[in-house]
């Protein structure tokens, strides 16, 4: 099995981020793989600042090395309107279920909110991502050039109480 689909060995925790990670979080999102070449332009300049943070039900994936914790990945949840904003993992851990542990934890955010469904605008890398972890497509967000100069899928996760 390869290392990119192997099953992180480490712990990882779950825990809220905190304006500390603010500079953390920025460098995961401009440094995804994700956004590179033609799709370079929607993160470059992207800040993830601790006033994001405070305002937003932030949460990142950490796992234990030796330096106490590494950010492994993390997610934004906007409860008004339910949207799912950021999910990020870093490359070098993603196939490992970094990004499934997040989905469901943002779940279980949005159950204990009273949400019944959050929306996610998707960068087209993520949409088999997103159809993996059980996102319903509901429709396409238009190009908004310059910032976004593609059409985007938009999904939907149902969050039935429990």
């Amino acid at each position: 099995m390869s290392s990119r689909t192997s099953p992180i060995s480490q712990p990882i925790t779950i825990r809220r981020a905190v304006a500390r990670d603010a500079k953390r979080l920025t460098r995961l999102v401009r440094g995804s793989g994700a956004y590179e070449g033609k799709y370079a332009s929607a993160v470059a300049g992207y800040r993830v600042g601790p006033d994001y943070i405070e305002a937003h039900r932030a949460f990142v994936a950490v796992g234990a090395d030796k330096h106490g914790g590494r950010v492994l990945g993390f997610y934004s949840l906007v409860l008004a309107p339910p949207e799912l904003d950021l999910l990020f993992v870093a490359d070098e851990v993603q196939g490992r279920g970094i990004g499934r542990l997040l989905v469901a934890h943002m779940q279980s955010e949005a159950r204990a909110a009273g949400l019944d469904c959050v929306k996610v605008v998707s960068h087209l890398p993520a949409e088999g991502f997103y159809h993996r972890v059980g996102a319903l497509r509901t429709g396409t967000a238009l190009a908004n050039p310059p910032a976004v100069p593609w059409d985007r899928p938009e999904f939907e996760f149902r969050i039935p109480s429990e």
